[in-house]
């Protein structure tokens, strides 16, 4: 148990200084410091004539405020996170009510700190209380509440765990003591930050004196957050800014204690325990309980009217299911089979579900995924799992993977990563005509598989900080601005860089006129991820040639050859170009 507590602690710690934290910095801070100024206190003086004059008189903030704050937001975030899915489900609501009534209390709450008369208006409903003037302003609590209900921390193994544990039900006292730790490690920052605006509140004269511009302000800062968690804007800010804990990130995703630690059964559990008796890639049907639920997806494509597709209404037929990310060149080669079996087999009883479950931020989007979807021709449904709700309920880690069930629902197939597409097609046509002994079939599908021989060719190469692979440089490769120079020699299968870099845990970039990466690679294929706007300019075979960048993340091909060779690439990258990952088929 002092296991967890000490795991969620630190874990809250590292999220609560990371970039995500930062839309609510403003917030927290103007919000410790707010006096209440929407009325004065007065001072009698004997007046000729014993008439009275007031004057105003300074008061300070609340001392208890900053702490009531924060309180509300560990409260808030503790309850959401364990109990918010399992009350809104027993009520019937949809799963983002407690989403959208915190950013009403907080553009309330902003709209009261602008307008005092609006603020008195919120303060009757606490007219009950003994008190001599009530001021929802003063405490901060509801604040706090309204906070932790709208704060999307930084994902991690932490929250991870904590986010299966309080969608599957599986909460018990470790997994209340986890979430809850973690809550206060990622508020203590913003303790501080509220605590620093109190004491500016006392200490500087002209916050005192300028009290009614200061709570203005507050309230703009409070209603723009608001409205920028409406549209999700706080995500491009945190985008644009270098993962500067990516290092800390990483040494807790991969401390073997950690990991021993977080499984408090939310990987595991009744819905997904038996896919272990299915085994990679087996030639025939196999039997592995049933099939777990999808759960926790933000939005469904190519549905009437975006509507979920529910396994359970999909008795009797056959069920594929894709986990893929749209930018990961394995499910890019795997599509084309996925979608071929979509278009033979659909009117036979086949329904094919693609389950998108992000590898980067940028995947998240919808509007991207979207776009990818169209350009590869897919036509079936797609669920984006920007939680990893369903990926982690099927105890998933390959992009791309397969399960295949049948038409009681019952998981016969499970194939991780490309290639045996014959296999997979072969026990779709089993399990359609054990669904359907009177079903036609056409002929099978002859789409080329191009699974590259993996032995032979260089891994995929990641760029990121967090993620990077086959790097061969002598420089520290954490996230930040740094300068690096090619060595005296480079192994085959990796890269190297040259010039100022500026390093965050999806990808690099220039910091200056252009950097530049040089490739070792073993492969027919090469290509890129980028995004953003500018040039690349690399130099093959003697041969150099530019790629014209713009847009969000994509993938660019820079050769192809006829077989797998060994070579090497000279690229420059131009200012304004994000560069993810090489990747080789």
């Amino acid at each position: 148990m002092l296991t967890l507590a000490l795991i969620g602690l630190i874990g809250g710690l590292v999220t609560g200084i990371s970039p995500c934290i930062l839309p609510v910095l403003p917030v927290i801070f103007l919000s410790g410091g707010v006096q209440n100024a929407t009325a004065t206190a007065t001072v009698h003086k004997e007046q000729n004539g014993g008439g009275v004059a007031t004057a105003p008189v300074e008061t300070k903030p609340p001392r208890s405020r900053p702490y009531l704050i924060i309180l509300g937001l560990v409260v808030s975030f503790t309850l959401v996170t364990l109990f918010g899915s399992l009350l809104l489900s027993i009520l019937g609501l949809p799963q983002d009510v407690l989403r959208w009534a915190g950013l009403i209390v907080l553009a309330l709450i902003g709209i009261g700190l602008i307008v005092p008369k609006f603020e008195h208006l919120l303060e009757k409903p606490f007219s009950w209380i003994p008190q001599r003037r009530p001021d929802a302003n003063r405490g901060g609590f509801t604040l706090g509440l309204g906070l932790g209900a709208v704060y999307v921390p930084c994902a991690g193994p932490v929250l991870a765990a904590i986010t299966v544990a309080g969608s599957t039900g599986q909460i018990g006292l470790e997994t209340v003591v986890l979430t809850s730790t973690f809550a206060i490690g990622a508020a203590l920052p913003l303790l501080i930050f509220a605590l620093a605006g109190r004491r500016v509140a006392e200490r500087v004269k002209a916050f005192r004196k300028r009290q009614r511009g200061i709570r203005i302000t507050a309230g703009i800062v409070m209603i723009a957050l608001a409205i920028g968690l409406v549209f999700n804007l706080p995500q491009l800010l945190q985008r644009a800014i270098p993962d500067y804990t990516s290092g800390l990130q990483n040494d807790i995703n991969n401390s073997e204690q950690v990991k021993k630690a977080l499984n408090l059964g939310g990987l595991e559990n009744d819905q997904n325990k038996d896919l272990d008796l299915c085994t990679d890639g087996a030639k025939e049907l196999e039997s592995c309980g049933k099939a777990p639920d999808i759960k926790g997806i933000q939005q469904w494509f190519n549905t009437p009217g975006g509507a979920p597709v529910d396994l359970a209404q999909s008795r009797g037929k056959v069920v594929l299911l894709d986990f893929w990310a749209y930018s990961c060149i394995n499910c890019q080669r795997s599509i084309p089979h996925v979608t071929a079996w979509d278009k033979a087999y659909r009117d036979a009883g086949l329904q094919v579900i693609g389950v998108h479950s992000p590898e980067y931020a940028f995947e998240k989007e919808p509007g991207n995924v979207k776009s990818a979807a169209d350009k590869f021709g897919i036509g079936y449904p797609v669920a984006l799992d920007n939680t990893l709700s369903t990926w982690t309920n099927y105890r998933n880690r390959f992009w791309p993977a397969h399960y295949l069930i049948d038409a009681e629902g019952t998981v016969r197939h499970i194939k991780f990563g490309e290639g045996d597409y014959q296999t997979t097609e072969k026990l779709i046509r089993e399990l359609l005509t054990k669904a359907n002994p009177d079903v036609r079939l056409p002929a099978a599908t002859d789409t080329a598989d191009d699974t590259p021989d993996t032995a032979a060719i260089t891994r995929e190469t990641y760029l990121g900080s967090t993620k990077r692979v086959n790097f061969a440089g002598t420089e520290d490769y954490t996230a930040g601005v740094k300068t690096f120079a090619y060595p005296a020699t480079q192994p085959p299968d990796t890269f190297v860089l040259q010039g100022d870099w500026t390093l965050t845990s999806q990808n690099i970039t220039p910091t200056g006129a252009g950097g530049e990466i040089k490739l070792n690679y073993r492969a027919k294929e090469v290509r890129m991820v980028l995004a953003g706007n500018g040039t690349v300019t690399y130099t093959a075979k003697g041969q150099t040639k530019t790629v014209q960048v713009n847009g969000t993340p994509d993938s660019y091909q820079l050769l192809s050859t006829q077989d797998i060779e060994a070579g090497a690439i000279d690229v420059t990258v131009g200012p304004g170009v994000q560069a993810f990952s090489f990747t080789f088929g």
